[in-house]
This record gives C-alpha cells, sequence and structure tokens, in this order.
C-alpha cells in the first residue's frame, strides 16, 4: 500500500538569522490516512519543535508518488519524471508524469540522487524537471514496527557470523553454549 502524503501548512514565531522574531509560514508532508489524522500529526510534530503557539493554516494532498531521502542532505525538491510508454497500434510515444520528492544539496545532486532511484526501473524515462521545494521537513509514519524489524535484522546478521566462525578446540567453551555438546 502506498502512503498518503499530506503537505500541512504552519504558522509559527520564528527567529530569522539576524536574530529577529518573525511570523513565518512553512510547509511540511506528513503520511496519513486522513484529514483528521494528518492534524493530529503535524499537531505532535510541531510540538517538539515550536515552543510558542502555532496555527494550521491549510492541510492538502500532496501529488508525490514517492519521497526519497538521502544522507547529508538538507533540502528537499520535486523532480518531474516522464515515463514514456510506446502505444503500438497507433505508433505514438505516450508519456505520463509522476513527481519524486528528493532530498539533496544542489539541483545537480537532485538529478543524480532521482536517477539512483529510477535505476531500476524496466521502461524508460525522462526527467523534464527538477526545482527546490518549499518542502520544510517529512514526517513519515513509524508504528514502531520498523525498530523492531531493524534489532532483528542485526541479530540475524550476528547469528550469521557466529555460524560462520570455526571454533577452535583449543579453546575451552562453556556447556551449553550454543553449538556445543555438553560432555556426558
Amino acid at each position: 500500500m502506498s502512503a498518503t502524503w499530506y503537505e500541512c501548512k504552519v504558522k509559527y514565531r520564528k527567529i530569522n538569522d539576524s536574530g529577529v522574531q518573525k511570523v513565518t509560514t512553512e510547509p511540511y508532508l506528513v503520511d496519513a490516512v486522513s484529514y483528521t489524522e494528518a492534524e493530529t500529526r503535524i499537531n505532535e510534530e510541531m510540538s517538539a519543535y515550536v515552543s510558542e503557539e502555532f496555527i494550521i493554516t491549510n492541510i492538502k494532498v500532496a501529488n508525490f508518488a514517492e519521497i526519497h531521502p538521502f544522507e547529508n542532505s538538507d533540502r528537499w525538491f520535486k523532480s518531474k519524471v516522464s515515463l514514456i510508454a510506446y502505444d503500438e497500434e497507433s505508433g505514438k510515444e505516450r508519456k505520463t508524469n509522476m513527481y519524486l520528492l528528493v532530498q539533496a544539496n544542489d539541483v545537480k545532486e537532485a538529478f543524480d540522487n532521482t536517477n539512483s532511484v529510477m535505476k531500476g526501473t524496466m521502461g524508460d524515462y525522462t526527467i523534464p524537471a527538477i526545482a527546490e521545494s518549499p518542502i520544510m521537513d517529512v514526517f513519515p509514519y513509524f508504528t514502531g514496527e520498523e525498530e523492531q524489524l531493524e534489532r532483528f535484522k542485526a541479530l540475524r546478521d550476528s547469528i550469521q557470523t557466529v555460524e560462520e566462525v570455526e571454533i577452535d578446540d583449543s579453546v575451552p567453551v562453556a556447556p551449553g553454549f550454543i553449538g556445543v555438546e555438553e560432555e556426558e
């Protein structure tokens, strides 16, 4: 199931670079199943960042097909990707547009990141436009199961590592240790 992203505009007081307090309205993205949940989630998320009062001025469904965060990147870029399909009967080329939100530091990096995301695509595509997005931050939905999954993967990897290690018979091992049978 794909995520539904809601763009939430939040108005609050912010201290700018020169130290002056200014009222600003900034857009954020939240993953939610309804407008009501989006409002609840943005309230929770912004309460952690903004100590003063804030107002949610607008909530709308965002038109992003996918969101792709990248390490060591601080800005979000909207990439327009045109998927190309050939109509066998008419012999014409048809393009279907979709928008990706890609994290990067500049437009060139956003282009490279978009290409890396689209690398596994079976069909042809072009990237006709990339523009910096005003989105300040993205708040995906986490159930807590993601953390458990990561712990499971780490445990699985550590067990595989133990199985790959050769056992040295000269080193005493406590009975009951995995892979060691007790002597009778």
